[in-house]
């Protein structure tokens, strides 16, 4: 009777005395179980408000725009999608390329734009273009044709609209309504404004044109893809094949010519900039640093070198302010910001072996470094030259969270700490630095939105998301396991941080099976104090350790630790994550016999190498969507981590999976979209070819008409109940 009394009382206490079971149907049903997650924020131009995409309650996946509007202290929609369009939305191949490269997946109104009076905004919405003028309520249609119109965006000075058409630039003057042609012959291989393929998927550039500050000037990129391979792929969907033709630039082939051009509005002239002899590169960046001068940060192919260099529309004159070199590779950044009261700039390098800030003038002599520290930044986030102060995130108390600090612009090196909760912060400025908007979470809070001053202080919530009855969360609460951190040194001497679920109901004294999550590649993260994906917890739920380590190669540990890869990708990745295991074994609630692994993209690549390489440690291996061959994968890349194949042919064999294959001892499932235009099907037939070639025994689930990212609610519930199956049939016999 006393147990059965103190367990009412606990319930009472508790607010919930048995949580529903978490499912993967419910994972990927509506509501989303995290919670309401607006992304897309930003201050408007004005100040009075913080816009946000935000999905719907009864379908997350169509998104209409809200705001929160700073005077009364209210958030309410401000642009219902279906005020703009109803209907089906028919996107171009070049659309769902596009979307595809920036990974965003929906309806409605997927971006927006501000005019710099704050008064009206841009939409591109099923192929046209909608003006929205916040006075009158009302949007005005300024395109009604068969094309696609893409990157929409207004002029700084509001009085055009800009966007691509039939791979040219067009412009709307807003204020007669007249339509214009910019630029000329964009058709076939040429391209004019638009990025080129491995400058989305790669180099985290989507736009190929940029306006001067005062209206007078667009400097644009022409692309030529004529030199890149043409290669016929299928895309195998339910109903039918359709053959695409191709132009993707694999490792060792041709890239695309590239011209940078400065563009005069008014005359439609354009001036072309003298690259240099040497063709084959990058252009990884365009940026105005005033009105007649402009910057671009020039990539040779090896990418083992980066200028920035500026163009002087006045004298025509070409000057290199500053070069970047590294004898494995150079990462590229955001950094750049011209200060609007000096000629003077900020700009991140890795030169001491951390991402720092430092400050430069237009001449380019370095003036001072502004951080500095065995840690990274991960961003510069706002310059407010009125206090002279510098915000950026970064990781100086810890790799494993990401944190707003301040430096003084004059007076570098004397980082405050801004932000004050534990965990994962994205930070978004106003205009003028005098707040941010913070997107924050952790292991146990699903991502809250909130507005702040400058100096930290919470100003109100966005979106408090508080896991409280009637959040989706709330039935699950009770049983929701918080994973533990940790470390080990491995036998190299570096430290390798891990996150690790215990089961539900952890007793000590038992033996539990083990799904090592993983990535494993460079440019990322997995072991952060961050919201975690719900179906790790699901199968923490479902009685295993879920185990993740970042092994040498990823991110934010400076370049001593992510360099290690170089020309060498599956070797150290692979070496860490047996650490790992090795930890693992040594624990005595894990069942050292039953280790699975499970990754995707990078990840399945990963999972491969763990299962041919390391198959003594693994026993059961998910490889989604994996690079199997280097070769097959593109350029800027490939050659940034692996070398050029026609110069590092052997490092490149010994990166693959192939010479490994005969290790793989344990079950293996392999799966892939079929339409996939990143990790190309190829990848998989190849390896599946030499798998049947050899007698060896595997799982396939092939996804007809999928992408590389798997999108659609039934297509992700099917994904993940086939790897739990899959794990329950190889690594549960004993419990």
């Amino acid at each position: 009777m006393k147990r059965e009394l103190l367990l009412l009382l606990g319930c009472t206490f508790a607010g919930i005395c048995s949580a529903e079971q978490l499912t993967i149907e419910r994972i990927f049903s509506d509501p989303a179980l995290s919670g309401t997650s607006p992304r897309e924020l930003e201050y408007s131009p004005d100040g009075s408000r913080v816009t946000f995409l935000k999905g719907r309650a009864d379908d997350y996946d169509r998104y209409d725009l809200w705001e929160y509007n700073i005077a009364d202290g209210k958030s309410r929609v401000l642009v219902n999608s279906d005020s703009l369009h109803k209907g089906e939305e028919v996107l171009s191949d070049e659309e769902k390329a596009r979307r595809e490269r920036q990974r965003i997946y929906g309806s409605g109104i997927m971006e927006y734009t501000w005019s710099d009076d704050g008064k009206s905004l841009l939409f591109p919405l099923a192929g046209d273009v909608y003006y929205y003028d916040l006075n009158k309520k009302a949007a005005r249609r300024l395109t009604e044709t068969e094309a696609f119109e893409t990157d929409v965006r207004v002029s700084p000075t509001g009085r055009y609209v800009s966007f691509i058409r039939d791979q040219d630039i067009f412009i709307v003057d807003l204020k007669t309504g007249k339509e214009r042609q910019l630029t000329r012959g964009g058709e076939g291989p040429i391209k004019n404004g638009m990025a080129e393929f491995v400058a989305q998927e790669e180099m985290d550039r989507m736009t190929g044109y940029w306006w001067s500050p005062d209206d007078r000037h667009i400097a644009y990129l022409q692309v030529d893809e004529s030199p890149v391979d043409e290669v016929t792929r299928s895309e195998i969907y339910a109903d039918r094949i359709d053959m695409i033709q191709q132009r993707y630039p694999a490792a060792g082939r041709p890239n695309v010519r590239i011209k940078l051009g400065v563009l005069d509005v008014a005359s439609g002239e354009t001036r072309w900039v003298d690259l240099g002899k040497d063709k084959d590169i990058y252009i990884a960046r365009v940026d105005w640093a005033r009105d007649n001068l402009l910057t671009y940060q020039w990539q040779d192919r090896s990418q083992q070198k980066l200028e920035l260099r500026s163009f002087n529309l006045d004298s025509g004159r070409t000057n290199v302010l500053l070069t970047e070199t590294s004898k494995t590779w150079v990462n590229l950044h955001d950094d750049l910001h011209f200060l609007d009261d000096s000629d003077r700039f900020i700009w991140s390098s890795e030169r001491d072996g951390y991402r720092h800030l430092y400050l430069y003038d237009l001449n380019g002599k370095l003036l001072q470094q502004l951080t500095k520290g065995n840690w990274t930044v991960d961003e510069l986030a706002a310059v407010d030259e009125k206090t002279g102060k510098i915000y950026f995130t970064g990781r100086k108390d810890t790799p494993l969270e990401r944190h707003l600090y301040s430096v003084a612009l004059n007076d570098g090196q004397r980082v405050q700490k801004i932000s004050r909760r534990a965990g994962m912060h994205d930070i978004e400025f106003a205009n003028d630095a005098s707040g941010y908007i913070d997107k924050f979470s952790n292991v146990s809070t699903p991502t809250q939105v909130s507005l702040h001053e400058a100096s930290g202080d919470r100003v109100t919530w966005l979106e408090e998301n508080a896991v409280v009855k009637g959040h989706p969360l709330y039935p699950y609460k009770a049983d929701w396991i918080t994973p533990e951190f940790g470390s080990i040194d491995a036998p190299q001497g570096h430290k390798l941080y891990y996150r690790m679920y215990k089961p539900a109901n952890f007793d000590a004294n038992k033996r539990y099976p083990v799904m090592v999550f993983l990535y494993g590649g460079p440019h990322a993260q997995l072991v952060t104090n961050g919201w975690d994906k719900e179906f790790n917890q699901y199968m923490a739920q479902q009685g295993y350790i879920v185990f993740t380590l970042d092994n040498r190669g990823s991110a934010h540990r400076g370049t001593e630790f992510e360099n290690p890869i170089f020309k060498r990708m599956g070797e150290p990745e692979v070496e860490d994550q047996v650490a790992g295991v090795k930890f693992l074994r040594s624990l005595p609630y894990v069942d050292g016999d039953n280790i699975g692994v499970y990754g995707h993209s990078y990840g399945g690549y990963m999972a491969l190498m763990s299962m041919f390489k390391a198959g003594d440690y693994f026993k059961a291996g998910v490889s989604g969507a994996p690079v199997t061959d280097w070769s097959l994968y593109d350029t800027h890349y490939t050659e940034r981590y692996m070398g050029n194949p026609n110069r590092d042919g052997k490092a490149y064999e010994a990166s693959s999976v192939f010479p490994y294959v005969d290790g793989l001892g344990g079950a293996l499932l392999i799966y892939h979209g079929m339409a996939d235009d990143n990790v190309l099907f190829t990848n998989t037939t190849k390896l599946i070819k030499e798998l049947q070639d050899k007698g060896l025994q595997f799982e396939l689930m092939t996804y007809p008409g999928k992408k590389h990212s798997l999108r659609g609610k039934q297509t992700r519930i099917h994904q993940y109940t086939m790897i739990k199956d899959f794990f329950d049939r190889h690594l549960r016999q004993q419990h």
